[in-house]
């Protein structure tokens, strides 16, 4: 079993949203961006879905700084975690199994869990 943890400030991400544009559509899938853009308070959305991606790339041992897109985090309320590309390609290598995540976010700060399963 392995285990990705990420905690990320809320405000980083609302900065980042605001000075550079094209990060909402490097890091995030379409979907995402929907799901984000659709609630009260986009920046804290995105944050919890950032602190995700980190968290999975960090159970899977891959990390995720070139293949942001290929993390999506889906789903609600209990939020999922579908692979492509390299991502999933490392999942297999890897025999990850089952993926499961949770997130939480606070007035300022947002947080994910990852635990990944070995492959049966």
């Amino acid at each position: 079993m392995k285990v990705g943890l990420d905690l990320i400030e809320i405000g980083r991400i609302r900065r980042t949203l605001e000075r550079y544009p094209s990060f909402r559509d490097r890091v995030f899938t379409e979907a995402e961006r929907e799901y984000c853009d659709s609630r009260p308070n986009p920046p804290q959305h995105y944050a919890a879905r950032f602190a995700g991606k980190e968290a999975v790339g960090k159970a899977l041992g891959c990390g995720v700084h070139f293949t942001w897109r290929e993390i999506e985090i889906a789903g609600r309320p209990k939020p999922g975690v579908r692979l492509a590309g390299r991502t999933k390609a490392w999942a297999e290598k890897v025999r990850a199994g089952e993926i499961d995540l949770s997130l939480t976010h606070s007035k300022e700060l947002a947080a994910a869990i990852c635990v990944v399963a070995p492959a049966d």
